[in-house]
């Protein structure tokens, strides 16, 4: 009796285990959702999808949303090829229902190649219908009267559906358009003129089909704020003067040095001249003698020549007093 049991729980196990397989890979309840949704498909062909990997589930219902939708040029094997190349297929099929909708011209081959490029091709459909407004962050600049502007431009963009594939993102059109402003406001003669028209930097700004090369179409670039900054050319100048001064400090300690050294130079020069005189003084006395030994001077040519040093000196020390 325990065998029989046994046996039948064996058996019933195994009918369980057997029926959760089949109907993994024979996705029954699916296909019948595709049948009742108008979509045509096998259990042949979803027991291959579980074959290959690809989760019939999201063929099923991107075909079921297609179909609904009225877009009858995708097929199973698009879809299938899309995602073993690794793409979104979700995504793929609301972008082309979304475009539809929104009279856009957008083919399945365009979309794939969007979503394979790693952009959000359901965010840049939605994006062309609603445009996007993006916020530039500070933007420094200076006019020509040396004032420091500081401004924040609102930049509305629609996605280009045409030159997403290749085409620069965001942050080269906030890059274009900060350069922009600071050649717009780099040009404008005074600080004063740009407070008053603001407007005309978005406009030179527009001019310039910033939006060449892009994945976006610039619609519109709205200055948001705009505020005075430091007095750059003033600063400049005090700059300059502080410069001009050093060099001037400079030039005249040169100057210093110079007459310091020219005068040390002198003093130099003068004693060695003393020097040269106390030694020739030197040589007086011994010329003195020499000449009394020969008889070329006399006594009274001597006392002679006493007074006159007397007196020499005597004048010499009435003249420092």
């Amino acid at each position: 009796m325990e065998a029989n049991l046994f046996l039948i729980g064996g058996v019933v196990v195994g009918l369980l285990v057997f029926l959760i397989v089949f109907f993994h890979y024979v996705p029954f309840v699916l296909w019948l959702s595709a049948k009742v949704s108008g979509v045509q498909i096998s259990l042949l062909q979803l027991f291959l999808m579980r074959i290959r990997n690809v989760p019939p589930g999201t063929i099923v219902q991107a075909m079921i949303e297609a179909h609904k939708a009225g877009l009858e040029n995708i097929t199973r094997d698009s879809l299938e090829a899309h995602y073993l190349a690794g793409g979104n297929v979700v995504k793929v099929v609301h972008a082309l229902v979304s475009a539809s909708k929104a009279n856009i011209e957008l083919s399945f081959q365009m979309a794939t190649a969007i979503d394979l490029a790693g952009r959000d091709v359901f965010e840049a459909v939605q994006m062309s219908v609603n445009p996007k407004v993006i916020d530039t962050p500070h933007v420094t600049a200076v006019a020509k009267d040396g004032i420091q502007l500081i401004a924040i431009a609102r930049v509305t963009v629609r996605a280009n559906i045409k030159r997403l594939v290749g085409g620069a993102g965001e942050d080269t059109v906030l890059a274009r358009v900060g350069e922009g402003i600071v050649s717009s406001i780099g040009s404008a003669e005074s600080h004063k003129a740009v407070l008053e028209n603001p407007d005309s930097i978005s406009k030179l700004v527009l001019k310039k089909g910033l939006d060449a090369g892009t994945a976006f179409e610039i619609l519109s670039i709205d200055i948001a704020d705009i505020d005075i900054g430091k007095n750059i050319g003033a600063a400049l100048q005090i700059d300059q003067a502080n410069a001009d001064k050093n060099i001037a400090q400079a030039k005249a300690e040169e100057r210093r040095a110079m007459a310091v050294a020219l005068e040390q130079e002198n003093k130099a020069r003068a004693q060695e001249a003393r020097a040269h005189v106390i030694e020739a003084e030197a040589e007086v006395p011994k010329a003195m003698a020499e000449a009394f030994r020969n008889g070329n001077l006399g006594i009274m040519d001597y006392y002679r020549m006493k007074n006159i040093q007397a007196d020499t000196a005597m004048r010499d020390n009435i003249a420092k007093d």
